[in-house]
């Protein structure tokens, strides 16, 4: 797979196409295109994978100046918490050297830190924004950057006003301790919005740029969220609906503060199911 990107040193770069980049972003001129190329060796569903990086051209053809590393990524599943261990192998000391000399370690803390502020914000949001504890069915949308743009497409037609605190941007994320600033290139994008449609039907949405590791094609850019109004029947709906299907995140407690799990049903629809409701 060969992913192109343009490199700033303000982006926070996630994403398995995205890591050898945000390894080696400090040594990298400022809003020059790059090219990354992973070589898959071994996937298992839900268990594991395994690839090779590198540095390419828009062609594919390898830089032999920059270091190749060897990831493998395993998942192991209790009943509350799915663990991801990574290992990545190195040819040489020297190859390993060079790529800690770039700020590896910096860059991969910043993106974890980063993800972990954006779902925490997001999930604050739609919380906020629910005023009572009754079950609803919303409608999830993610877009590449033009989230505002549909979102006011579909107010004209509705006629009605966006819900919660309105438009809320991936600049109005509080600054904390220990998170790394928010990205200008994303400041404007949309972090939460709300509208009510027909039938107390709501729509949600979100921008995903690629900037925060996220790749959108037609079909995982749709969720329907089901919230629930006990833990009880979340579980439920959870368990008989993703039933022959693939579960994406399993049902679990949040560190966000809910009770949340994704996955695929068996006719390929994407579901979300987020229970606020306290143990």
């Amino acid at each position: 797979m060969v992913c192109p990107e343009t490199v700033s040193h303000a982006d926070k770069i996630d994403g398995l196409q995205r890591r050898r980049l945000l390894a080696l972003r400090h040594d990298l001129p400022e809003n020059v295109m790059h090219w990354s190329r992973a070589d898959y060796k071994k996937i298992e569903p839900q268990k594991s994978f395994s690839g090779l990086d590198a540095f390419c051209d828009e062609n594919g053809t390898i830089n032999p100046e920059f270091p190749r590393s060897l990831w493998n990524n395993r998942f192991k599943q209790t009943d509350s918490v799915t663990t991801v261990n990574i290992t990545i192998k190195y040819n040489s000391l020297t190859d390993l050297e060079k790529v800690i000399s770039f700020g590896f370690k910096e860059g991969l803390t910043m993106t974890l830190d980063n993800l972990e502020q954006y779902l925490e914000a997001q999930f604050r949001l739609r919380r906020e924004a629910k005023t009572t504890k009754a079950a609803r069915v919303c409608t999830y949308l993610n877009f590449p950057g033009n989230t505002e743009e549909a979102f006011r497409f579909y107010r004209s037609i509705f006629k009605t006003e966006f819900g919660g605190k309105g438009i809320q941007r991936f600049g109005d994320i509080p600054a904390e301790a220990g998170h790394p600033p928010v990205a200008d290139a994303i400041k404007k994008m949309i972090l939460h919005i709300e509208l009510p449609i027909t039938g107390n039907h709501v729509l949600m949405g979100t921008d995903a740029p690629k900037e925060m590791g996220f790749t959108l094609v037609q079909g995982n850019n749709m969720y329907i969220s089901i919230e629930p109004d006990t833990r009880e029947e979340a579980k439920r709906i959870f368990d008989e609906l993703s039933a022959g299907g693939k579960v994406t995140m399993p049902l679990q407690d949040m560190f966000f503060g809910a009770y949340f799990g994704e996955f695929t049903d068996k006719f390929g629809i994407n579901w979300m199911i987020n229970c606020t409701t306290p143990i």
